[in-house]
Formats: structure tokens, sequence, C-alpha cells
């Protein structure tokens, strides 16, 4: 996976300790009931469309560039989905980190999806009915963007919002 520069010259000064990063989830969802999905390089396993906020950027045109980097697929903000920390946790090489993810539902404009970088192995559309193995917090994003509430999520007290 290709590591975005301010984040190499970040590490170079703090080495492994936790950098807070703002991370980015796309839930794309088409007209078909299909959403996008990537098969990750590193991991082997589906996941939703995910990058990192670079410095300066915006969240809605810095999350359409990561889709279409990693998809090919030109894609448009609908709503935001939630904002929420997640616990954190370490890569292989030590490096250790935490994110505050903001998380977007989508719609595509163009559809022909495929391999567009280095940090997937596959690019589909799945039907929601069969979707493939994804982590807990990636079906309640989904279930988020599904829902008729606009509101975005957010933790309001220390338990769960």
């Amino acid at each position: 996976m290709t590591t975005p520069k301010f984040i190499l010259e970040l590490r170079a000064k703090v080495g492994h300790d936790l950098l807070w990063l703002t991370g980015l989830t796309g839930i794309v969802l088409d007209d078909q009931d299909r959403i996008l999905l990537v098969q990750r390089a590193d991991t082997g396993r589906w996941a939703l469309i995910g990058g990192i906020l670079e410095p300066g950027e915006q969240p809605a045109v810095a999350l359409v560039r990561e889709i279409h980097e990693e998809t090919a697929v030109d894609a448009e903000v609908e709503r935001l989905i939630g904002v929420e920390t997640f616990p954190p946790a370490a890569y292989p090489n030590g490096d250790q980190v935490q994110f505050l993810d903001l998380a977007f539902r989508c719609r595509p404009l163009t559809t022909n999806a495929r391999v567009n970088d280095d940090e997937s192995l596959d690019v589909r559309w799945w039907p929601l009915a069969t979707l493939p193995p994804l982590r807990p917090e990636e079906h309640r994003l989904i279930a988020r963007a599904l829902s008729p509430t606009t509101e975005p999520y957010y933790v309001t007290s220390a338990g769960r919002g």
C-alpha cells in the first residue's frame, strides 16, 4: 500500500508512536441495490473503500479522489453517515495509529469498476443481499447508509451514540 508522503515524514520524526489520523470511508451504492467493495491487497479481505485525509484536503473531495484512485469509478458524496473514533491499532511494522473516521454515503456517476491502483486485488459491485464477509463496523456503516435517517451518527457520551 502506498503510504502518503506526509505520514512518511511524520514517521521519520515520531517513529512507531501513535499517530492520530483522519480516515475516510465511502459507502458507494448504486440504483440496483449494489455496493462497491475492494479486495484489499494487504489483507485479502473485502472492504468498503477508504483512505486518509491529507493536509489541506476537504473530506468529501478527498473521498471522491480515493474512490476513483482505487476503483476508477467517478462518484459524488450524497451525505455524511457518521463521525466516529476507532480504537488504536498497530500495523505489522509496529506503527501505531488511531483514526477519526468520516463515513459518507456516495452514489456512482460511472459504474465500470476495476482495480486502479496497487492497494486492491479486485474491485466489484456486490448485491446487498449477497455480501462477502465484512467487519462488523462495515456492516454498521452500510446499515446507516441505507437508513432513511439522514442525521449522521456520532457518539454523545462515554458509551455509544
